[in-house]
């Protein structure tokens, strides 16, 4: 019992058609070579300009990070100390400068993270952005957050209080080294850089044309014109006579 549907089995001639001697299949991919759809070119050709992009952006990134480090270490308040005998008080007990560093911090991250946003959106606009861009600012933005952070106490007061407090002596002032008090500003830069991709991309970005609606007229053939991809030949539109040609 045969299933229906099922195709019937190859005539001898078209077994014989695929021997050793028949001829080529023109729709056969090339020998030796294996065809590629679309015109698709291979994964990791398309994959390089997208990783040379993240790159360049987490490169940028923490480029900027340094510049970060250095306006933060200037810009963030300084907690006094002063030194009475054996022990380190605090100049103004009731200041607020622990949480104005985070603020400065967090505003600084805000413009940066602003600033790196727009700067790859310019640059890679005209190609349409893509998930490397996206990538490289959650990256770079991450890595080069962190890396102010830690270069911009660096660059601050020293955080050896005892030698400060030895350095100064009894009844002398100096300053406390600058921290974050909430590790959460570090994120502050990515997100904002994110945000502000998101609505460049949705305002200005790079569109793609839209299909034709499924009711507009298909674009016809005028009478006598073969179809594009048609072969050529006798068999194509009616004759000079206005008959059309066949076998006879």
């Amino acid at each position: 019992m045969t299933v229906p549907n099922t195709p019937p089995d190859p005539a001898p001639a078209d077994a014989q058609a695929t021997g050793p001697g028949a001829a080529p299949d023109p729709f056969a991919p090339p020998h030796g070579a294996t065809a590629l759809r679309d015109g698709a070119a291979p994964l990791g050709q398309r994959l390089l300009p997208e990783v040379r992009i993240g790159a360049g952006i987490v490169v940028a990134s923490l480029v900027a990070g340094l510049v970060m480090a250095a306006l933060w270490a200037w810009l963030a308040p300084k907690v006094p100390l002063v030194v009475d005998g054996d022990r380190i008080l605090y100049g103004d007990p009731e200041g607020e400068q622990r949480a104005g560093a985070d603020a400065v911090f967090v505003l600084i991250g805000l413009g940066v993270g602003i600033v790196t946003a727009l700067g790859a959106f310019l640059v890679t606009r005209r190609r349409g952005g893509g998930i490397a861009v996206a990538t490289g600012l959650t990256v770079g933005g991450l890595l080069g957050s962190i890396g102010a952070w830690r270069i911009g106490r660096w660059l601050g007061p020293s955080n050896d209080l005892i030698g400060e407090a030895r350095r100064v002596g009894d009844g002398g002032h100096f300053d406390a080294s600058i921290d974050l008090g909430a590790l959460g500003a570090l994120l502050v830069w990515p997100m904002a850089a994110m945000v502000v991709l998101l609505l460049l991309s949705a305002a200005f970005g790079k569109r793609e044309e839209d299909p034709p609606p499924y009711w507009a007229p298909v674009a016809q053939a005028p009478v006598g014109v073969p179809p594009a991809g048609a072969p050529a030949g006798p068999w194509n539109g009616p004759s000079a006579g206005g008959f059309e040609a066949g076998p006879k």
